[in-house]
């Protein structure tokens, strides 16, 4: 990443022919502006290189995306002016298309992350799910799925923090790296949840008074 938004061909001005006024920006879902902040960084990526990038840091906290969803959202980037982009050539008979940010979107994504209202994050944990319909399996296998948990939390803590080594060695992904620690510590505490979780479940099989 090199930090510069890329040249977005209105000479400097920052504003795409043909789009909207600046001050009525479109109200685009959380995933735009995702992808655009993964142009934000300043280099031309495919959508190929957006899905890396995504699987390499946005899936630790907020989204691992489907090429299907990126590249939908690179459309709808491309219609109102906030993403550009070119076919580069390449030694295959085929030329990779690659996407830049333009200056209106640099504009808007900056604007975004300063103003946009702070949201409590939605928690859907799929194992507190099962685990609140406990009484309904067998506590071995209950005991099998929060330890499955706990074993996924470990590893994405790892990954984490992998993850987060790497950026450091690159100036521009200072805040990145932060975020994968701030990753590694989430899925730390989750593995220790867990073993609460499952300490509760031995003091819960132990009270008659709760059979």
């Amino acid at each position: 990443m090199s930090g510069t938004a890329a040249d977005d061909g209105t000479g400097g001005s920052g504003t795409a022919r043909g789009e909207g006024p600046r001050d009525e920006p479109p109200n685009l879902p959380p995933t735009s502006w995702a992808v655009l902040g993964l142009l934000s960084f300043g280099e031309e990526l495919s959508g190929y290189d957006l899905k890396k990038w995504a699987d390499w840091s946005l899936k630790f906290f907020y989204w691992s995306p489907s090429y299907s969803q990126i590249y939908g959202e690179l459309k709808r980037l491309e219609k109102i002016g906030y993403a550009t982009s070119r076919v580069e050539l390449t030694e295959s008979t085929r030329g990779k298309r690659v996407y830049a940010i333009t200056g209106a979107g640099m504009d808007a994504v900056s604007r975004w992350a300063r103003e946009a209202p702070v949201e409590p994050p939605v928690l859907k944990h799929g194992v507190m799910l099962r685990t609140w319909l406990g009484h309904l399996m067998e506590p071995a296998r209950l005991r099998e799925i929060l330890e499955q948990h706990g074993e996924y939390a470990a590893k994405m803590s790892r990954r984490a923090a992998v993850d987060a080594d790497g950026a450091s060695e690159v100036a521009e992904w200072a805040y990145p790296e932060l975020v994968l620690r701030w990753s590694q510590r989430y899925y730390e505490a989750e593995r220790e949840l867990t073993r609460q979780m499952l300490a509760d479940l031995d003091e819960l099989a132990a009270d008659p008074a709760k059979h």
